[in-house]
């Protein structure tokens, strides 16, 4: 549904400059944009371009504001971030559902909230509660005692084992598994054969998390796994049971964090980072890519990034690495 600039302005915190009546009902990029659309430049050498561009209007920083220009302004000191959240405000979720498909099997002593959407082929079991404004889509399977908060999306063919609890507005992409078994196992001295120590825990998902597809987070072996308010978690990511992720935690694609590893809040991970059991990522630390964490180790550092295997800060990792290449240039 098309708003009105002063809408958009309002809902992402900027400023308008010029007429704030125009109507705007997407957002693109300057190539491809036309007059119903909304751009964003972050610095003022591309300011040009989009006042050129057939955007309906420009979301810019400071440094736009002296601008002459017909086409009008929305300023704001976080230019990207003012654009995300206007696109979040201008485009709704895509392949949106409504009510209980027929073919769904929802069992009776379920609660389904008010306007809370369940797609075809999905099976609900007992005692599950989802809340209001919650899509779940086709192929779904609940567990027993899942909870399920308000307005969040639940894409297609997603498991959630029994006794996860998610939060309000969580989404969950297509093909994550949720709750599953840890892994787990005792090992007989005696035979060599392993037993299966029990996986009875569960998992806890606080508000506003995504999980990419084909993630797999497993619960926890007699307590719980969780996961903190707003972390976002890539496609392919496997957390182990009883990991602790704080919130704000960004992890990148096909990384894997063994069973009780601790990561604190705004930890940034990189893609193809392998995080052993016990290990503590303390709050604000920056993983890059393929780096490895040996188990039990503590990575503590603001802002520091860490890199390779085993992990540690960047400077004294390159520094190894010019002095590799030295040695084997003499040789």
């Amino acid at each position: 549904m098309p708003r009105s600039l002063q809408e958009v302005a309002d809902f992402v915190g900027a400023r308008v400059v010029g007429d704030g009546s125009g109507r705007i009902s997407g957002v693109a990029s300057l190539g491809a944009a036309s007059a119903g659309d909304l751009v964003f430049v972050e610095d003022e050498k591309n300011l040009a371009a989009a006042l050129a561009s057939k955007a309906g209007a420009v979301i810019a920083g400071a440094f736009a504001q002296a601008q002459q220009t017909s086409k009008p302004l929305l300023l704001s000191d976080q230019p990207r971030l003012a654009f995300a959240r206007a696109a979040e405000f201008l485009l709704p979720p895509q392949g949106v559902i409504t009510g209980v498909h027929a073919t769904a099997v929802v069992h009776a002593t379920a609660k389904l909230g008010m306007q809370a959407a369940i797609g075809e082929r999905v099976v609900i079991r007992e005692s599950v509660e989802i809340g209001p404004g919650t899509t779940v889509a086709a192929g779904c399977v609940i567990g027993p005692k899942v909870s399920i908060g308000s307005d969040c999306r639940i894409y297609p063919n997603v498991t959630i084992y029994p006794n996860t609890r998610l939060g309000d507005r969580v989404i969950v992409h297509a093909g994550v598994v949720l709750g599953s078994d840890g892994f787990g196992y005792v090992r007989d001295r005696d035979t060599g054969k392993y037993f299966k120590f029990p996986q009875i825990g569960r998992l806890e998902i606080e508000d506003d998390v995504e999980i990419g597809a084909n993630a797999t987070v497993d619960r926890g072996a007699l307590e719980a796994t969780r996961i903190g308010r707003g972390t976002k978690i890539d496609n392919l990511v496997h957390v182990g049971h009883n990991v602790q992720i704080g919130e704000d935690v960004v992890i990148a694609a096909q990384t894997g964090l063994s069973g009780s590893a601790v990561v604190e809040d705004a930890v940034i991970i990189g893609g193809q980072v392998g995080i052993a059991d016990h290990v503590r990522i303390e709050a604000g630390a920056i993983l890059g890519a393929q780096s490895g964490i040996p188990s039990k180790k503590i990575i503590r550092g603001k802002g520091v990034v860490f890199w390779g295997t085993p992990a540690r800060p960047i400077g004294e990792y390159l520094k190894e690495l010019a002095t590799l290449a030295r040695l084997t240039r003499k040789k």
